[in-house]
């Protein structure tokens, strides 16, 4: 049996397993989390299909698409039974066309139920967007470079607070620094599937903590409608002294491979201005991390400045926090929202 259905109704079944029938590349750059890829067509084979649909039509490209598939699917309904022993699948591909439709066939004539999402993966993609822009109480927790933001979010999800880990999904710390340690970042697109997962588990009535972000962390940028909530959105900033600051990303910092921490800084030496930029350069190879740091916040400091000034100031609250201590102060910014009438 092979049943059609919308976005809405085709996610609603979280028992059967997705698969992507899209070629290896397609589902690389970006997929459904979870999704299983069984491409119908490699890499090679899907451009010959598309080069001669466009030089000779439907019907070659068909007859050729044929001559491919012909002798995998055996192999196709021998994985998808291994995939799933209940015969029960979710099949996609890009626009829910013939790929998908082909794959279902197969699989129906294999015993399966299958689900086919209608639109395809492009459907889902327009699915999530419009989901990402449904009102929510987001707060956003703020504070000048080497506040520990990061570490009182990790803090508040263990006080049951919802948090959503922007630069833990794009795998990014968000600065010049930021991919020192970090696995290889995902595509846009694909931190945008991730996103919503991770969304879509939060209860919108209660509030949804984030980290204050620009539009790109890394490479990544950061959905437009969520972005544009995040920047109306009530604002927790964390006001903690550059000592303490400086002490805290000495400890984040001084234990990476010296040549990333000088390429990183070399990659800001226009902002920085080639001096400092020297004088940190020889402060790293120095191992004098203290130094290089100050003059990195230095810089730092003031593009934070200017990102607040353009906040608007009566959304912007200032807490402020004497200790490194991450348990503390996230204590502190989930007392503070508590006692105030903000959301």
């Amino acid at each position: 049996m092979i049943e059609k259905l919308n976005s809405k109704a085709f996610f609603n079944n979280h028992d059967w397993p997705i698969i992507d029938v899209r070629s290896p590349a397609e589902f690389v750059y970006a997929h459904i989390p979870g999704a299983i890829n069984l491409p119908l067509f490699d890499n090679d084979e899907r451009t010959q299909v598309g080069i001669l649909y466009k030089q000779s039509g439907r019907q070659g490209a068909i007859f050729k698409g044929l001559d491919f598939v012909g002798p995998k699917m055996s192999g196709f309904l021998r994985e998808a039974i291994h995939l799933s022993p209940q015969r029960k699948l979710r099949v996609h591909c890009w626009r829910g066309g013939m790929r998908s439709e082909s794959m279902a066939w197969l699989f129906s004539m294999g015993g399966f139920q299958i689900q086919v999402l209608e639109g395809g993966y492009k459907s889902y993609r327009h699915f999530i967007r419009e989901q990402l822009e449904s009102d929510a109480k987001y707060v956003v927790l703020s504070g000048r470079t080497g506040s520990g933001k990061t570490e009182v979010l990790q803090e508040l999800i263990k006080m049951d607070a919802q948090v959503i880990d922007l630069e833990g999904m794009a795998h990014h710390k968000g600065s010049s620094f930021g991919a020192l340690g970090e696995l290889p970042q995902p595509s846009s697109e694909q931190f945008e599937n991730d996103l919503y997962e991770v969304w879509k588990t939060m209860d919108l009535s209660r509030p949804i903590w984030l980290e204050d972000e620009s539009r790109f962390i890394g490479k990544v940028s950061i959905p437009e409608p969520l972005f544009n909530k995040m920047r109306n959105c009530p604002v927790l900033r964390m006001e903690m002294s550059v000592e303490l600051r400086v002490e805290r990303l000495v400890n984040d910092y001084a234990n990476y491979p010296k040549e990333g921490l000088i390429a990183a800084t070399e990659r800001i030496t226009r902002k920085l201005g080639g001096q400092h930029a020297n004088v940190a350069i020889e402060a790293i190879q120095n191992n004098d991390f203290k130094t290089a740091i100050e003059i990195v916040l230095f810089y730092y400091d003031k593009t934070y400045n200017f990102g607040v000034s353009k906040r608007d100031p009566k959304k912007v609250f200032p807490i402020d926090v004497d200790t490194i201590n991450a348990k503390i102060n996230a204590e502190n910014v989930l007392s503070f929202l508590k006692s105030q009438a903000i959301i």
